[in-house]
């Protein structure tokens, strides 16, 4: 990956609370206490600097809105249009993504290679679903085979699970996702009931502890949730509806939340005109009016909240959505936080997240202060520029 010398100067720069005037010097890609030697310089008077966003929800091979299409149509079509879909993440100051649901070692080692501009990539490869869950795409009067595809795998059974993780670990994945409720997707499945055994759950996250990683649960309801991290579960995606007293448990497992608020509303707006089915329509509508709150509930309970989008096919444009969404629920200053210094910590990568020494040079140039006018989190025009790794994106 190609890194970049540049010093920023001018600019308030967010220190994770706050903004301060300062400039920010990146050497060979990190943020440095001094400016390296022949470093260009970027004149960010009047411009206010955050650090580059994380979306840790991402779909690089979400090409369709079809789930037997994701699946199974060309893993090669897949990949190319991935490439084009975190390039414009990246553009929209997306530096980071967390793949939950696909992404391979070979779409990881193009990047690696800096063969197309893309933000840094972490992949769980295809998300693991039982027979019939979340991620089994198969309609109930569907009489065909499924057993994986780009997305999801069907894996049922302890030992098949282990060795399942085992292979994801083996060939790069960052961690592990399981479909531990029902879904909008998935045709077959109610969305509030648990899946998975407790047993099967505590051998994906067993296997994935010891190799120093963690497990990533698709979960809506409270009883999902519950289930999920009464098994060691740590990323809660989505769980719109869940409880108070639930995010109370939550926080005391020290598990996160990683809303993904720009997917309902995105279905709501968009999902009839580009075809979505009507069962995934009513499923859509169950979770949409839920999702703030479910914000809201899980920041007084002291839960960290992260950020993500979840945008499948046409919609992943709708992404910035997600910004506005979540700073109507919880602010615009816990948003930048969860955006970056807490969806970091999520991922676990201290390096990330912010514009301290030794972090990556990763940052976004805003016009506006998005404290006191938080649109500009949002508003694709308010950046001045995207950097990563300290090289400006042209």
């Amino acid at each position: 990956m190609q890194v970049g010398s540049i010093t920023i100067s001018g600019a308030e720069v967010w220190d994770g609370e706050a903004f301060v005037a300062g400039d920010v010097h990146i050497v060979d890609g990190l943020v440095a206490s001094t400016p390296g030697d022949d470093a260009e310089t970027l004149d960010a008077e009047g411009g206010w600097l955050i650090p580059g966003l994380i979306d840790a929800h991402f779909h690089a091979y979400a090409t369709s809105m079809d789930g037997i299409e994701n699946e199974r149509g060309p893993l090669s079509y897949a990949a190319i249009n991935g490439t084009k879909r975190l390039t414009a993440a990246l553009r929209r100051g997306f530096t980071t993504v967390r793949d939950v649901a696909g992404g391979d070692i070979g779409l990881a080692r193009a990047i690696d290679a800096d063969l197309f501009p893309s933000p840094r990539y972490h992949f769980t490869g295809p998300a693991l679903s039982q027979t019939g869950g979340h991620g089994d795409p198969r309609a109930a009067h569907v009489d065909v085979c499924f057993a994986h595809g780009h997305m999801c795998e069907v894996v049922d059974g302890v030992d098949a699970l282990r060795l399942a993780v085992r292979n994801r670990l083996r060939t790069g994945a960052h961690a592990i996702k399981v479909m531990a409720s029902g879904g909008v997707f998935s045709l077959a499945d109610p969305i509030h009931n648990p899946q998975y055994s407790a047993e099967e759950l505590r051998a994906i996250v067993d296997e994935a502890t010891r190799r120093g990683t963690y497990v990533a649960a698709h979960a809506y309801s409270s009883e999902a949730v519950r289930h999920a991290i009464d098994n060691g579960i740590r990323s809660i995606e989505h769980g719109n509806l869940i409880d108070r007293e639930t995010a109370e448990l939550m926080a005391k497992a020290g598990a996160f939340l990683v809303p993904t608020l720009a997917a309902y509303d995105a279905l709501d707006r968009r999902g009839a005109e580009i075809g979505l089915n009507e069962t995934s329509l009513a499923k859509n509508a169950v979770v949409l009016s839920h999702g703030q709150e479910a914000v809201r509930l899980a920041l007084a309970a002291g839960v960290r909240v992260g950020f993500g989008t979840d945008l499948m096919g046409d919609l992943e444009d709708d992404q910035l959505a997600g910004v506005r969404l979540q700073i109507e629920a919880s602010g615009a200053s816990a948003t930048l936080q969860s955006m970056t210094a807490v969806n970091a910590e999520l991922i676990g990568d201290p390096a990330l997240g912010h514009l301290r020494t030794g972090a990556y040079g990763d940052a976004v140039l805003l016009s506006r202060n998005p404290i006191a006018s938080p649109d500009a989190l949002w508003d694709q025009e308010s950046r001045r520029a995207v950097l990563r790794g300290g090289r400006v994106l042209s």
